[in-house]
Order: C-alpha cells, then structure tokens, then sequence
C-alpha cells in the first residue's frame, strides 16, 4: 500500500565485496510504490553505518535512474558505492532520495540495510621516484599500510640530506619530516604512491621534484612520517 507521493519498496538488494576505500557497485531492484513518477530529481544513495546504527558515511554517491519509473513499476539500478576507511565490520544501507528535499526513509519507507565486512585494499600500486631520491627506512611499510587502510594515493615528506654545502630549498619547507597525518595537506604531492587506475594530474616540479595535485574525487593521505631521502650530491 502506499505511504504517500514518493515512497519505495526494494524487492532486491545486493552489493559486490567491498574493500576499503574502493568503488564498487550495489545491485538495486526498486519499485515505486508512490503515487507520483520518480523523474530525474529521483536518485539512488547509501549510508554506511557502524554497529550500533550510528552513521559513518552518510551522504552517498549518487547514481540516477536508469529511466523515469511511474508507479507501480519497477527498475533495476546499478549504483555506484564508495567503500568506506578503514576496513571494519559496517551496515550498508541503501535508500532513494530527492536531492534537497528528503530521504525516502524519511517519508515513512524502508531503507534496504545489511551487515557486511569491509576488507582492506588489494589494488597494486606504483611509485615513480627520479634517481636523486631514496625510499626512507619506513616508507615501504608506512604506505602500504596506507593503501591497505584504503587511500588510493598516499604522500609524504622530504628527509634533506644536501649537507652544508646546499641548504634545504625553500620550495621544501612544507615537506619537513615528522608531523604525522596532515588532513587535507594544502601542497602538491611529491613523488606520492598511486594505486593502478588513478591518473593525477601533473603539477610544475616542487625544488626540481615532481609533484602532483591530490585527487578530487578519490581518498589520499599526506603522512609526513612516510619519507623520501634526498641523494647527497
């Protein structure tokens, strides 16, 4: 029976293994139980939830209908989903929503919600250095970790080793070691660790190294515990 305007009833819904961080695709079978078409004002969304019911990702990707779904009709709806971080046990809910106006869950339908296990990120990775830099002792380990932990692009600093002689560039003083995880660090990205898939967009050489603008729409991370060494020249 119907709850109102727009109301939904998923017959089906089903999601790819997730691992951290990672697009993958939630199968969504949705009937319009309403009594308006849902028009292209009509969008799929999730929430990721803790155990506990508590939201950890709450505004989702959006994905549109396939087509304009009068009621009492149905329609499959390959959603695209982002993974959440770090890897962990979560809820996936699915829901439809009018972008500005409401959730469908919230007009009295019922969100298409399970358990499931998020697993830490497999995708390979590459990491171009030039021959003036090393690999610090804890870099292999640091960024791994990284990737794992979901990031597709992982940064970090650079350990000077110029000596007297050739003082640390200015360019490079952004970049000193030790200050941990730096959310949303303002300067490109030197020599960062790119998973397969994800092209970045080149930016001019930062104290004759290359560097790179973070990604826009997938999850990085500056640490300025993961280093690269300068060769002494």
């Amino acid at each position: 029976m119907s709850r109102g305007p727009l109301a939904v009833r998923f017959l089906d819904a089903t999601l790819e293994e997730p691992e951290a961080g990672a697009l993958l695709t939630a199968y969504l079978h949705v009937e319009n139980t309403g009594t308006i078409a849902w028009t292209s004002r009509v969008l799929a969304s999730y929430h990721w939830l803790d155990g506990l019911g508590n939201a950890i990702v709450w505004d989702g990707l959006r994905t549109p209908l396939p087509r304009e779904v009068a009621p009492g009709e149905s329609v499959m709806v390959e959603a695209q989903v982002r993974a959440p971080i770090p890897p962990g046990q979560y809820r996936f809910a699915a829901d439809l929503v009018v972008e500005w106006r409401a959730w469908f869950a919230e007009l009295g339908s019922t969100a298409a919600s399970f358990d499931v296990h998020v697993a830490e990120r497999t995708t390979p990775t590459s990491c171009d250095l030039p021959p003036t830099l090393d690999r610090g002792p804890e870099w292999e380990e640091r960024t791994a970790a990284a990737h794992a932990e979901g990031y597709s692009v992982v940064a970090g600093a650079i350990d000077w080793t110029g000596g007297a002689l050739h003082r640390r560039p200015r360019a490079l003083e952004p970049y000193r070691p030790g200050k941990g995880r730096v959310p949303g660090f303002p300067h490109p990205l030197i020599c960062p660790s790119i998973a397969e898939g994800i092209t970045l967009e080149r930016l001019p050489d930062v104290a004759g190294l290359p560097a790179y603008a973070a990604p826009a729409d997938e999850p990085w991370l500056y640490d300025g515990r993961i280093t690269l060494i300068t060769r002494p020249s």
